[in-house]
C-alpha cells in the first residue's frame, strides 16, 4: 500500500536542530516537536539532544506512557525515506597524477620573474663593484 504522508531524509530531519525548529524521528516516523519543546517533561534540552538522528531508543527507554504515544502523533509531519542512506556518501574525485618533474617545470614558468631579477640584482651589482676599484 502506498504512503500518502511525506518522506524525509535523515539528512532533512537532522537539518532541524534548534529549539525554533526542532523535528525528531522515532519509529520511522518524523515529528515537528517545536510547539512542544516547552511543555516537555523533561525539559526541551532532552528532545534537542535527540534530534538528528533516530530517537527511538531513547523515547522507549523514557518510558512513556500511552497519552504521551497518543499526544506525539499529533505531532507527526511525515516518514522517513528509507531508501535513501541515512549519511551521504561521500564523492571521490580522482586527482589527476603528475610527477614532480612537471610540477617543478610548471613552477618554474610561473615565477620566473624572481630568478631573473635575482640574476639582474647581482650582475648590475657586480658591475657596480667592479667599477669604483
Amino acid at each position: 500500500m502506498p504512503t500518502l504522508c511525506k518522506l524525509y531524509t535523515m539528512q532533512e530531519a537532522s537539518e532541524h536542530n534548534t529549539k525554533d525548529d526542532c523535528w525528531v524521528v522515532i519509529d520511522g516516523k518524523v515529528y515537528d516537536v517545536t510547539s512542544y519543546l516547552d511543555e516537555h517533561p523533561g525539559g526541551d534540552d532532552v528532545v534537542l539532544a535527540a534530534t538528528g538522528r533516530d530517537a527511538t531508543d531513547d523515547f522507549e527507554d523514557a518510558g512513556h506512557s500511552e497519552s504521551a504515544k497518543e499526544l506525539m502523533q499529533t505531532f507527526c509531519i511525515g516518514e522517513l525515506d528509507t531508501s535513501s542512506p541515512a549519511i551521504p556518501e561521500l564523492e571521490i574525485s580522482s586527482k589527476k597524477k603528475t610527477d614532480s618533474g612537471q610540477k617543478l617545470m610548471d613552477f618554474t614558468k610561473q615565477y620566473w620573474v624572481v630568478p631573473v631579477a635575482v640574476v639582474g640584482v647581482s650582475v648590475v651589482v657586480g658591475f657596480l663593484f667592479l667599477r669604483k676599484k
